[in-house]
């Protein structure tokens, strides 16, 4: 999972068996979701049971789902749930929480209905700091417009069912297409049919239904579709492919041997940023598919640049968790998840491979490639720098763990880092990081996890002492990493250089405020104003109602974000304001703030060799 701060602290036909004396009931749960009939929002879920051989039985939808780390209890967004028998006649239910329902006498009970809202319309705005679903996780139901169905958000699981196969039925609108990974089975302009040998698999499978809008091609044997939902057409699937291709075809080429996916899918939702729709900004990662939650208001400049970094983050977790994962992963627990000590990899390898390729690839330079490791020791030091991370790790569903999960992108990716720049000393050059990678995945795989306390020595094992000496003191341990100690391994060292900062924030400190009662955007007046404010003599406590004849609120403060990001030094820029009540028109050019920010360069010649092969593999 990827998430982008984007913030300012910033989806009924019936399968019936033969019921006959002596006839068993396929060992088969079928499901059919409605979406040609939305009613307040909702729509129809209908579950065909397995032979259920108890009297009762529970029936949940998750609480928690793998790629997540967080705690979202997508049951309560169902209601309104139904269990019949054969007959037709209602079997007693009861709710046992957010998630789950007990159903009596189930050695009858013959389907199961109950309507799912969405969770987009619940979303506060931020999708950090809150209780809200992050978006690309999450489900939209959009009548005749668009459906993200992530299907743990619409289809659950009858106890110790897990691994029956699953068939599901999708009634839609013939206007609109199903983009995913999976193969339709119905032929059919209104019915698409998919089948999965368990429900983890379905689980992995998302579908974003949407007026046809994708495109397709190959890179080095594998098959890549790029689906895209923009509600004013502003962006299409064409106009992004290029960049797209790009970037995957790079990493597929970084990855080598590792990957043997087939078929991979991006699902790109662009949000309108209204009340009721998207606010959580970033991706998540499935098996062979990445959803993908953006604002459509960024300039293209910015989508793509976003797409890049989101998409490859979750590309490359094809590597970690999916191939290379612990048996907390595989036996996941939907409603009583027990998490994996090992977020450094799942999250931050991955994350540190998503710029390392960038590098390794000629997209980025050397001076890019150091000043994104500045950004992430930067970002590091404002989390808990001697949490233990394997600790953080098992318990980020809990305070104050889950406080330091954005950590994950961050010390995460260093450590990834680290253990690069150790294993490329140690063996001359000749092997790094994504050696490692290969080892792991030869040794263990999709279908076989390791236990969560051997990992250390394996890895110890497969490469060198200093390595688990390094995974000992740093990541199971309370000390603080001394970057600059291993960067000097390669002959890196600290630099600084200036850089036109953010107009509103300035890392995660903003400099505006939001009047909740009111809506109005306000110029803080507890800190001191940056160039920008200076320069148009913007006052403490100045109501900002418009920029260049737009106006804005906290019902569209993104776009006051993301529109920012592309403004120029000079550019010409009108503000209407209000100062103590009356209202005034400020014109000027905007004054973007420059920060001396900390980076690093290679000044060690003697470590040139070693650096290249670090960065150049």
């Amino acid at each position: 999972m990827k998430k982008i701060l984007y913030t300012l602290a910033l989806a009924v036909t019936l399968w019936s068996c033969k019921t006959g004396t002596g006839a068993a009931k396929s060992n088969v749960v079928e499901v059919n979701i409605n979406l040609t009939d939305v009613k307040d929002d909702k729509v129809l879920v209908t579950v065909t049971p397995p032979a259920i051989k108890t009297d009762e039985v529970i029936y949940s939808i998750p609480k928690t789902v793998p790629g997540t780390y967080s705690t979202d209890n997508y049951g309560k967004y169902s209601d309104d749930f139904k269990a019949f028998d054969a007959k037709g006649n209602a079997l007693t239910v009861k709710r046992i929480d957010d998630n789950s329902w007990s159903i009596s006498n189930a050695k009858t009970l013959k389907k199961v209905t109950y309507l799912t809202g969405d969770t987009f319309d619940t979303e506060k705005g931020t999708g950090f700091g809150n209780d809200d679903v992050f978006s690309p996780a999450g489900t939209n139901i959009n009548a005749g417009v668009n459906f993200m169905v992530n299907t743990h958000g619409f289809v659950g699981y009858f106890q110790d069912k897990l691994d029956v196969p699953y068939k599901v039925t999708i009634t839609h609108p013939e206007t609109l297409w199903g983009s995913t990974s999976m193969n339709d089975e119905d032929a059919s302009k209104t019915s698409d049919v998919f089948t999965t040998p368990r429900y983890a698999v379905l689980v992995e499978n998302p579908i974003m239904y949407s007026k046809p809008d994708y495109t397709t091609f190959n890179v080095n044997g594998m098959d890549i579709l790029i689906a895209v939902y923009s509600p004013t057409g502003k962006f299409t699937a064409e106009s992004i492919t290029p960049e797209m291709k790009t970037m995957m075809t790079a990493q597929k080429n970084f990855l080598g041997k590792v990957n043997s996916t087939k078929k991979y899918t991006v699902l790109l939702y662009l949000s309108s940023m209204a009340k009721d729709d998207a606010h959580g900004f970033g991706a998540l990662e499935h098996p062979t598919a990445t959803t993908v939650v953006l604002p459509e208001s960024m300039p293209k400049e910015k989508l793509v640049e976003s797409m890049k970094d989101v998409v490859s983050h979750e590309f490359f977790h094809i590597v970690t968790p999916l191939t290379i994962h612990s048996k907390e992963i595989q036996y996941f627990d939907y409603n009583a998840p027990k998490m994996s000590e090992h977020l450094w990899m799942y999250e931050g390898v991955t994350e540190y491979f998503a710029n390392l390729f960038q590098i390794n690839q000629g997209l980025i330079n050397e001076g890019e490639f150091y000043t994104r490791i500045a950004d992430k020791i930067e970002q590091a030091k404002s989390l808990n720098d001697t949490m233990s991370f394997t600790k953080m790790s098992a318990n980020v569903l809990e305070q104050p763990y889950k406080d330091q999960y954005l950590n994950v992108y961050q010390k995460g990716a260093l450590i990834g880092m680290c253990i690069d720049i150790i294993i490329r000393e140690k063996s001359n050059g000749e092997r790094g990081i994504l050696d490692l990678m290969h080892k792991l995945s030869n040794e263990y795989g999709i279908e076989k996890p390791f236990n969560d306390n051997e990992l250390f020595a394996k890895i110890t094992q497969l490469t060198y002492p200093e390595v688990g000496e390094f995974l000992n003191k740093y990541v199971a341990g309370t000390t603080p990493i001394p970057y600059n100690f291993y960067l000097a391994k390669v002959g890196v060292t600290k630099a600084s250089e200036k850089k036109p900062g953010a107009v509103f924030l300035k890392g995660q400190t903003p400099y505006i405020r939001v009047d909740k009662a009111t809506k109005e955007i306000l110029v803080r007046s507890d800190i001191e104003q940056n160039d920008f404010f200076k320069n148009l003599n913007l006052k403490p406590n100045d109501v900002i109602v418009s920029v260049n004849n737009k106006p804005y609120s906290l019902d569209n403060i993104y776009e006051l974000i993301t529109e920012s990001e592309n403004w120029k030094e000079n550019d010409a820029i009108t503000l209407k304001i209000k100062r103590a009540g009356k209202e005034e028109t400020i014109k000027g050019t905007v004054k973007l703030p420059f920060e001396e920010t900390e980076t690093f360069k290679a000044t060690d010649a003697s470590k040139e060799k070693l650096k290249n092969a670090w960065l150049k593999g």
